[in-house]
């Protein structure tokens, strides 16, 4: 059986003013779909030379806000694959957020533990003809 555990990806982002959808620069939680969804692609990339496709996410939970300036590390990994499938587990943490100092906007601060925001599972899929990696 295949060893899964080197198919792992981690990007990390700062959220912007740009990615501020709501009052109070909340950002959008389908931001961090969006970087699960470029995590998946890299996972694909180094399992089977193929960027293959986003078909389902089967369960995703917002676990806490994020704002403009957060800092947002996103990782994923392969739990499983089938013949073209491949069942994938992601989780985005908040790792700096801004301190919010009045007269001091470009303070932030380091967390001592990182806050999951987000965690999600989903399933993507290679075709037969596209796989490049033979197993």
């Amino acid at each position: 059986m295949e060893d899964l555990s080197k198919y792992t990806s981690l990007i990390r982002l700062r959220m912007g003013s740009h990615d501020a959808h709501y009052a109070g620069d909340l950002v959008d939680g389908a931001k961090m779909l969006n970087l699960f969804g470029d995590v998946a692609t890299e996972l694909l990339i180094r399992s089977d030379g193929d960027e293959g496709l986003f078909v389902a996410y089967d369960n995703v939970q917002f676990m806490a806000p994020v704002f403009a300036g957060d800092y947002i590390e996103a990782t994923g990994r392969i739990v499983s694959m089938g013949k073209t499938s491949r069942k994938m587990e992601f989780e985005a943490r908040k790792v700096i957020s801004p301190a919010k100092i009045a007269g001091q906007v470009s303070a932030a601060d380091v967390l001592a533990e990182p806050v999951v925001v987000c965690k999600a599972s989903g399933t993507c899929v290679v075709p037969a003809d596209f796989q490049r990696v033979k197993r």
